[in-house]
């Protein structure tokens, strides 16, 4: 079985010959595993079935500096025009949001958002996925921070927040436009034939979500809902990804009435995987379950052995499992922790 063969069986809640793993690094971690291995490509070192696509880097971020007033010098402005602070930890920053002061429409609509039309950022994508295929790799499209991320991030948490209540037309405009720009990317991820699309907007907290959820029904649900109509237009076999941290269980069958086919990370620490599997099993598969703020930093490498041994038993049986630390692993992750995680896969991931 090729990986890429292994990635659709098993995200098709099909058995597979064995569980795909996947493990994603902070900086500190890498360095690590550079140490460690002597090895620089931990994805084809840890036996990863797929690898990500992405649009092109922009040639030239736009000036932002209208929006923003003494920024420290180590300030580094993104290309949606939101400056980040760095942080203690190179993975950790502090964020700056450019339209955190409008007042009207107008200052949306004039506000210089990226160009992602432009044939350099996305002309490779046919010839990538080609040669991951060729490879026997599966290609997966990367979009998460689809719409809600990418809203408040350039509005401000709190305030956009207090707009979709009480400024619902600077709400509504900065999502349609948002909407937009994913909507004219998801296109070009599934002519490209990708097999996976990652889609993703942090919606929930460790006990409740974020929104209520008729709010979330109500401004994300059908935004998020008509990009994932035009993927599965153009290909109607992608797989639909959806990432979002923390307890999101009201919505999860709304999730897959739009059109989701996998749910991630699902932090064991906010839902039970377990209990999710036996009820939406037949509906939904699940890429992670792996705590990453309890077993992997905290545990012993028995317990996660333990831990994995149990996830591929239950939310791994039948298929539908592609197992997986929640979320990147930090440098007090202990590396026998690491070593115990791949291990475990390895010895009780086979069907």
């Amino acid at each position: 079985m090729t990986p890429r063969e292994r990635i659709l069986i098993a995200l098709n809640r099909r058995k597979p010959d064995r569980v795909p793993l996947e493990i994603k690094m902070t900086l500190g971690t890498f360095e690590k595993f550079k140490e460690k291995t002597g090895c620089t490509d931990f994805r084809s070192y840890f036996n990863m079935d797929f690898r990500e696509v992405e649009f092109n880097e922009p040639h030239k971020i736009n000036d932002f500096s209208g929006y923003f007033s003494n920024l420290p010098a180590e300030a580094i402005i993104t290309e949606w025009g939101i400056a980040r602070i760095p942080g203690s930890m190179p993975n950790y920053h502090r964020k700056i949001s450019p339209l955190s002061k409008i007042t009207s429409i107008k200052e949306i609509e004039e506000y210089p958002f990226p160009d992602f039309k432009a044939n350099y950022r996305h002309q490779h994508l046919e010839k990538e996925v080609e040669g991951y295929h060729q490879g026997g790799l599966a290609a997966v499209a990367f979009m998460e921070m689809t719409i809600f991320e990418r809203a408040w991030r350039i509005r401000g948490m709190e305030n956009f927040m207090i707009d979709m209540i009480s400024n619902q037309d600077i709400a509504k405009v900065l999502l349609d436009r948002i909407t937009e720009i994913s909507l004219f990317m998801v296109r070009r991820f599934a002519e490209s034939d990708v097999d996976v699309i990652k889609l993703g907007d942090d919606i929930g907290t460790q006990e409740a979500m974020i929104m209520h959820p008729d709010m979330w029904r109500r401004w994300l649900k059908p935004r998020l809902a008509k990009v994932i109509r035009v993927a599965k237009r153009i290909k109607p076999e992608v797989l639909i990804y959806y990432h979002t941290d923390g307890f999101i269980e009201p919505v999860i069958p709304d999730l897959i009435e739009i059109g989701v086919d996998v749910l991630n990370p699902v932090q064991p620490e906010c839902m039970d995987p377990v209990k999710l599997k036996k009820k939406y099993g037949s509906r939904l598969s699940f890429w992670g379950t792996i705590g990453t703020q309890t077993t992997m930093p905290f545990g012993m490498p028995d317990e996660v052995r333990g831990v994995v041994k149990h996830m591929i038993e239950t939310v791994g049986r039948s298929g539908g499992l592609l197992i997986a630390p929640t979320h990147v692993l930090e440098p007090d992750v202990p590396w026998e922790n690491i070593l115990a995680f791949v291990d475990a896969v390895n010895d009780y991931g086979y069907y």
